[in-house]
């Protein structure tokens, strides 16, 4: 090789050495100002989970979750991350293990998932996706036959601030009595665990109580109860979301993945209720005997699950009237529900399925 060769040949090398050099910086530079973006939007992505903990409550309104756990489709569709379980008697107390950080998502009603959003100014939870909508009334005694018999009477709910109170508080509101989160006013409201309910209605203690299902029927069927007020009668087309998933808004942005995961799961079960609704009975009172060692009878089932319908969709759209009703019973403070719904992996999930994509109704990402 000639020395002018060798020249040549020494300087193209230093050409693509540099190039490459360059190309490498750029990369690097790149790279840290999507860090930097990614650290300025509070993603955190940390890959799947070892762990998800799930909070249910052991009601018909909570199928998916029940059926979801005793089918294995929860599990499933987590793969690796190992899913463990807590159950609740209403929202509230949901509201607080999440809080606490005891639990990771949670199948809960619409009013304790408004409420801590609101008091925590947006940073607590995201609605993920819907479960069930229907399936909540209240059940009287006999001789009270219209609203005005109310007058004087005892009420009870599942805990105060949850999805039934806030909607008998309003309800009663609307019909122009009086209540307190204290237990006062024209028409007494008594927060009790839903199986307490039973027993007091029963023995006389209270008159009648706004409940979701099984509940419902099982105060229709085993103790003569009848229905004053369903609520689907007070919403448009009778359709309002008794269910929602929620997760912690840490865990989402930690984890996306996993709750991806957890919402095709969640969809899994809503479709295999759909899909089965003659075997639906025998799988959701397999898991409540599991669960508490009771199985409904086939009389309250079959009547509870003809009150409630399964579906992805949060309605988001019912959320502005959740928050109303809130303010009206004294649960909950006004404030900004934006940013409430995080549906894109739902949305996700759906399309990949063939399905619509469902709206966040400006509440949220699609």
């Amino acid at each position: 090789m000639s020395a002018k060769t060798h020249t040549t040949a020494r300087r193209t090398g230093m050409r693509l050495a540099l190039g490459a050099a360059s190309v490498a910086l750029l990369a690097t530079t790149l790279s840290g100002c999507a860090a930097s973006a990614d650290a300025a939007s509070g993603a955190t992505a940390a890959g799947p989970a070892a762990e998800l903990r799930l909070g249910y409550f052991d009601n018909v309104t909570h199928a998916p979750a029940l059926v979801g756990l005793e089918n294995g489709l929860l599990q499933d569709s987590l793969g690796s991350t190992k899913l463990s379980t807590q159950i609740f008697n209403a929202g509230p107390a949901t509201i607080e293990a999440l809080s606490a950080g005891a639990i990771d998502a949670a199948y809960i009603g619409p009013s304790p998932a408004v409420n801590s959003y609101i008091k925590s100014k947006g940073e607590s939870v995201k609605i993920v996706a819907g479960a069930t909508s229907g399936g909540a009334a209240l059940v009287v005694r006999d001789g009270i036959n219209s609203a005005a018999d109310l007058k004087g009477k005892t009420l009870a709910s599942p805990q105060l601030g949850n999805t039934q109170d806030v909607a008998l508080r309003a309800w009663l509101s609307s019909k122009g009595f009086t209540t307190d989160t204290s237990g006062g006013g024209e028409v007494k409201i008594t927060p009790t665990e839903n199986a307490q309910t039973l027993t007091l209605f029963q023995s006389g203690a209270i008159d009648g109580a706004w409940l979701p299902e099984p509940w419902v029927s099982r105060l229709v069927v085993d103790a003569g109860a009848k229905v004053l007020v369903d609520e689907s009668s007070l919403w448009p087309d009778g359709a309002f979301p008794t269910t929602v998933l929620l997760v912690q808004k840490g865990f989402l942005a930690e984890h996306p993945e996993t709750v991806e995961a957890l919402v095709a799961g969640n969809a899994a079960s809503v479709d295999w209720l759909t899909k089965n609704p003659t075997d639906a009975a025998t799988v959701i009172n397999k898991k409540l005997t599991a669960d508490s060692g009771k199985a409904l009878s086939d009389a309250v089932i079959t009547r509870a699950l003809t009150k409630v319908t399964f579906s992805t969709d949060p309605l988001a759209s019912t959320f502005a009237v959740s928050l109303e009703n809130g303010v009206t019973a004294g649960t909950t403070k006004t404030g900004d529900l934006n940013g409430l719904f995080d549906l894109t992996a739902l949305n996700k999930v759906r399309t990949a399925a063939g399905e619509k994509p469902v709206s966040a109704s400006g509440l949220g990402t699609e």
